[in-house]
């Protein structure tokens, strides 16, 4: 195998990486169209406001729940169809929230939105197929191009809300409904875009672009050993002595986890010092702003930097944001901090997620994804669920305090591992 067997496949490549941020973008905007008036229909049907965090945690189980099958399925039958199963499972969800939210039928909403959750972390798994069918060095911009769609569905999700919600009362429902059924029929779009775009075989082309970097780089195999594209299944314990995987998973669970608990507690820390809600707003926006919008750079940094690298400066960054969040009042401040934290979260999300598709060959890959998202789930619901406890018993400044022990745990994990021998299955080449 030779390079000119990955350029026959480039076309396919650009295509279907187009096709999973087509994706990813109409998909985030389905999902977040719904997660806006959550609090507020679970508020309507329970009567109590104390619930409004019930939907993202429930929403967080059903990932939970779903991720790791989802990664197997994936392995068995392909991206494609195992996106298009995420997407049927979205669609089922949004469609049994819409008819409770006008029946008035709790138990099943609560149902749709474990549902939803589900279909999210199936769907959430498509960076990892850009990041598979790209070469080594170009794996960081190509998983972060469809990481990018977050931001297109963070713009455009909520501004869905209104006319979805107009429709609805235009056709007699309550206006609640409308963001659901819209959930629904953008999630169906998504399903088409992935039948149409990601036609080809993408394992295939995988496979060839792996053994065409695998023959390139000989020289280098008595060194670092070789990524064997072996169909040989091996224990999840196995894959998990992985060193670069055991990095690359302590950097998303921390980075993740810390994320949640700082964004969960600021805007009730900000309205507890008068700030008012147009000011929540715009750190927020200033928070997501730097979770997505600069993705395609970061992934390029990651590629021409390393991943070791770009995990540590990430990490360093989130780090700064949770010393900085609790120095001051003012709103720019708060807005500066939060933005540092969702960059530095931006840049460990893309080059962990590189850097776990690195360390393993074509059929291991889904499964310690799965296995990755399902810890990911995990840290967001440690980390929503910590922030207020932690708040109301120790204070902001302690939440910070513990924001920037967590976030700098990769650091740890890397100096440790630095010197060890690698795993049964640590024969990764030397990218980052």
């Amino acid at each position: 195998m030779t390079n000119t067997l990955v350029k026959t496949d480039a076309q396919h490549i650009r295509q279907a990486t187009i096709g999973l941020f087509l994706t990813q973008s109409i998909a985030s905007a389905a999902l977040l169209a719904s997660t806006t008036v959550n609090p507020l229909v679970i508020s309507h049907l329970t009567g109590q406001d104390a619930l409004a965090g019930l939907p993202s945690a429930l929403m967080l189980a059903g990932g939970s729940l779903a991720a790791y099958p989802a990664g197997q399925l994936m392995g068995r039958i392909g991206r494609r169809y195992g996106l298009l199963v995420g997407c049927t499972i979205a669609i089922l969800g949004g469609i049994i929230c819409g008819i409770s939210v006008a029946m008035s039928g709790l138990t099943t909403f609560l149902a749709g939105l474990m549902l939803l959750g589900a279909g999210r972390a199936t769907l959430d798994q498509a960076r990892y197929g850009a990041a598979e069918i790209n070469p080594p060095e170009r794996r960081g911009r190509a998983l972060s191009t469809v990481i990018f769609g977050g931001t297109v569905g963070a713009i455009l999700g909520p501004t869905l809300v209104a006319p979805a919600s107009n429709i609805a009362s235009a056709a007699g429902f309550e206006n609640l409904v409308g963001p659901y059924f819209a959930t629904a029929c953008l999630v169906a779009i998504a399903a088409i875009v992935i039948f149409i775009l990601l036609s080809m075989d993408l394992r295939g082309i995988a496979a060839r672009v792996n053994q065409a970097h695998l023959d390139s780089k000989k020289t280098m195999s008595a060194t670092h050993g070789t990524l064997q594209n072996t169909d040989k299944v091996r224990p999840l314990v196995q894959l998990l002595s992985n060193r670069e995987a055991r990095i690359a998973m302590f950097t998303m669970i921390a980075a993740q986890a810390t994320m949640v608990m700082m964004m969960a507690i600021i805007s009730l820390h900000m309205t507890h010092h008068n700030h008012d809600l147009g000011e929540v707003s715009l750190v927020t926006s200033g928070h997501v702003l730097g979770m997505f919008a600069f993705s395609p750079i970061i992934g390029q940094l990651a590629d021409r930097m390393g991943r070791r690298l770009m995990i540590i400066i990430s990490a360093l960054i989130i780090a700064v944001g949770c010393v900085i969040a609790p120095l001051s009042l003012m709103t720019p401040w708060i807005g500066l901090a939060l933005f540092l934290i969702g960059l530095g979260w931006s840049g460990c999300y893309i080059a962990g997620s590189t850097l776990l598709t690195d360390a393993f060959e074509s059929s291991s890959r889904p499964r310690m994804q799965g296995a990755n998202e399902v810890m990911v789930n995990i840290a967001s619901a440690v980390g929503s669920l910590s922030s207020g406890v932690l708040l109301q018993a120790l204070g902001f400044n302690m939440v910070a305090i513990v924001g920037i022990a967590i976030s700098l745990f990769p650091l740890i994990v890397i100096a440790m591992s630095r010197n060890k021998p690698h795993g049964p299955e640590a024969k990764t080449l030397p990218i980052g």
